[in-house]
């Protein structure tokens, strides 16, 4: 799968809806991983509505991260986070599975896991504990 006649990939996911489906599949499971969960706050729907942002323009569509927040610098945003290859693992099988949950068809799906692999294991700040 690639971006074609024009079309983002934000294009191709279904846009704006897909995006905040996936967002509001995603963060109870992130809430509920026992890796994943401590690192967020309670109250998650200020975190919710930035990864909406993020991934809106993350995918190809508005800049609506950019234009709130200005420059993602995701990897200094997530630095006081520890941040270990499990934790990363768990963060795309959150991903995978809120993908599965809303119906995304199978080869859209590998495709953005693929494409947010690299920024989730950029964000790997320390070793992961034996």
């Amino acid at each position: 799968m690639s971006e074609t006649n024009g079309n983002t990939v934000y294009d191709l996911m279904g846009g704006a809806p897909t995006i905040r489906r996936l967002v509001e599949a995603f963060y109870p499971k992130v809430q509920a991983h026992p890796l994943l969960g401590p690192l967020f706050p309670e109250d998650i729907h200020p975190v919710m509505d930035k990864q909406y942002l993020f991934l809106t323009q993350f995918f190809g569509g508005p800049q609506l991260y950019s234009d709130q927040y200005g420059h993602p610098m995701m990897r200094a945003r997530h630095m006081p986070f520890l941040i270990t290859r499990e934790r990363a693992d768990a963060w795309l099988g959150c991903m995978s599975e809120a993908m599965g949950e809303i119906g995304m068809p199978d080869d859209l799906k590998r495709f953005l896991l693929e494409r947010l692999q690299g920024p989730a294991y950029h964000f790997i700040n320390t070793p992961d504990e034996d």
